[in-house]
Formats: C-alpha cells, structure tokens, sequence
C-alpha cells in the first residue's frame, strides 16, 4: 500500500513538474522563429555598443537613449563601465550620438545603470528627463534637467520608495510625477527563477507623486513597458511573460480602470506612443528564452510591431520589422519621428530606419 502511494505521489509529481515545464516554454516562446522583414533602408548606428534599452523623442527631435543596462542575468558587453544616456538629433540628415556628460554634486555617476526613461516638459519648455536607474541593483529614479545649450544634464534629486523597489520602466505626468512598473527581476535569484517558473503574476503597476505613492495596478507576469496616450486620458502596460498590452483608463486621481487587453505571439517589451497618430509600437522578444539565456550561437531575435486604433474593437496590429539576430539582437523599443524608425536593444547595438 505504502508503495502504491509513494508512486502515486510520483506519479502527480512529476505531472506537475511537466505541466510547469510546458506552460514556462509557451511563456517564453521556446519553439518561436522569425521569418525576416524590414521596412525599408535599415541600417545599425554607430557608436551604441552596448545596448540602447529605451529612448525618448521629444517634438523637435532631440532623442534620448539609455545605454548600458547591467540587468541581473542578462548579457553585458561593457559590465565593467557605468551606464549613459546618449543624445540624437534625428533632423540631421546622418543623425550620430553624443554621450551627455551628467553634472551635480550629490549624483554618483560610477554607480549609474539606465533602464527605462521618459521626458516631461513644462510651461516653459523646460525638459525634464527621469531616468530608472540599478546602482548596487537596487531601483532608484533620477530626475535630470536637460540643459540644450551644452548639451548636458543636471542631476536635480534621486527617488527611492518601498513601493518602488524594482522598477522596469517608468511614464512622466510630471517633473516628479509619474506611474513606474515593477517586475520583481531584482530580487533573490532563487526567487526569480521561481518566479519565472511558476508565472507567479506578483509585479505591480505604481503612482508616485511626492505627496502620494500607492499601487494603482497589480497582478501582472512581469510588468514590463508603460506609456501614455496623446491626451493623457489612457495608459498602457506590457506584460512581457503573459505576452499581453493592457490599456486602462486614466482618472482624475490618478487611479487607473482596465479597459483591454491585447494578447500577441511574442514577449512585448517597451512601449513608444506616436504623439500624433497615437500609434502604439512596441519592441518585441520573439523567443524569450534567447534573451534570458544568451547564446552567441543563436542570439536572440528582435522584432517591431505596430498598433493602430488600440482603443476600437478592432485594433490593426502590423509586423514592421523582425530580424533572427545576426543584425539586431534582443529588442526592446521602437519609436518614430518624421518617417523615421529608431530599434534599440538590452544590451547589444541601435537600429535606424527609413518607413
């Protein structure tokens, strides 16, 4: 009798271990393989070596680009050196970088790892770039001052909150306003890899303001990218692991209502909104398991996709560019200005287009 238990218990054991296996595989889109298309005249930037995991575009076509993201188990080809912000000006006609040179007396420029960003500008004009930021692999976000004339930026605060504790990206509604996701990826890495595993849905979507920081969204496979519409009245959320673009709707006190979701066959990353179509794009990881587990002989894919009319019942979704690896690897933003096409990666190199 004793025997028959004990194999009966194996038995529901290993059932379990099989059905957590294949449901982690179909997370990750193990078996996924992309047939390559490119929109028009692609090329890669020079000087981005070593990832470009978000960018800003403001109006006039100053780009912002986060640079050199260390990111617990993925891979760094610079682990030894700070993270940058870099500088485009997408009107010239052979657009370079710059790296910004980062001034204030109270910013530890050694211990700075840029993840998500995002640009708010005031009555005035002043741009004011926020910056998620891993220094000791904790989460902080630095608020900056974009000074045009030296091209340069001036440290104004750092932020830290309990309910800010691992952050992914983040969308300004304000100078030291804004809604931020955390994906838990900083924690133990026991625990992540458990997370992982058992698609433990425990991210969470955040309102910071300095007089207000509560959870405004939660449950979530890995919280990823978050933007916001042109008016202001919907934000949008990437739930990487689950494949999934949710849109909720946006309150007066700041709460935030779902309203959607959009379920796609790729790991969905960042999100850009076009300013003024209100196109979303969406920088995508085709097979997951690439980009967490990075294999210079199979490196991970990158792919773009595009939404138009996300807020109708019927949304036009559209694969502007995917490519196997060899050119582009591991995306995870795209964004557009005046027909052009900016791709950036976690760790690897920028791509610039012609639509």
């Amino acid at each position: 009798m004793g025997k028959l238990v004990a194999l009966t218990l194996l038995g529901v054991g290993l059932a379990l271990i099989g059905e957590r296996l294949l449901a982690f595989s179909k997370r990750m889109n193990v078996s996924r393989e992309v047939k390559p298309v490119e929109p028009g005249n692609c090329h890669i930037i020079e000087g981005i070596d070593n990832g470009s995991e978000d960018l800003e575009i403001l109006p006039n076509g100053l780009t912002f680009i986060s640079s050199g993201l260390k990111y617990p188990g993925i891979k760094s080809f610079d682990p030894n050196n700070p993270g940058k912000i870099l500088l485009m000006n997408l009107n010239e006609e052979n657009p370079t970088v710059l790296e910004l040179k980062i001034t204030g007396s109270n910013f530890n420029l050694a211990s700075f790892n840029p993840h998500g960003i995002s640009t708010f500008r005031d009555e005035d004009n002043t741009v004011y770039l926020l910056v998620v930021s891993h220094p000791d692999s904790k989460s902080t976000v630095e608020l900056f001052k974009f000074q045009e004339e030296d091209k340069s930026l001036l440290h104004l605060k750092t932020i830290r909150h309990e309910l800010l504790p691992n952050l992914n990206d983040l969308v300004a509604v304000g100078p030291e306003q804004f809604y931020a996701t955390n994906d838990h990826y900083f924690v133990d890495p026991y625990l992540r890899s458990w997370e992982m595993y058992l698609g433990l849905a425990w991210s969470n979507v955040v309102y910071y303001s300095p007089n207000d920081v509560r959870v405004v969204a939660d449950k979530f496979d890995f919280a990823n990218g978050i933007n916001i519409s042109p008016d202001g009245k919907y934000v949008y959320i990437s739930e990487l692991l689950a494949h999934k673009i949710h849109v909720y709707e946006k309150h007066a006190n700041w709460t935030l209502t779902p309203l959607k979701s959009l379920t796609f066959n790729t790991l969905v990353d960042n999100i850009s909104v076009d300013p003024v179509t209100g196109d979303v794009w969406v920088g995508c990881h085709p097979n997951g398991m690439r980009i967490f587990f990075h294999d210079p002989e199979n490196p991970p894919a990158s792919e773009v996709i595009k939404i138009q009319n996300i807020l109708t019942d019927e949304p036009k979704v559209t694969l502007v560019y995917a490519e196997n690896g060899t050119v582009l690897q591991g995306s995870t933003v795209a964004s557009v200005y005046n027909g052009k096409l900016l791709v950036g990666t976690v760790f690897h190199k920028a791509l610039y287009c012609e639509l």
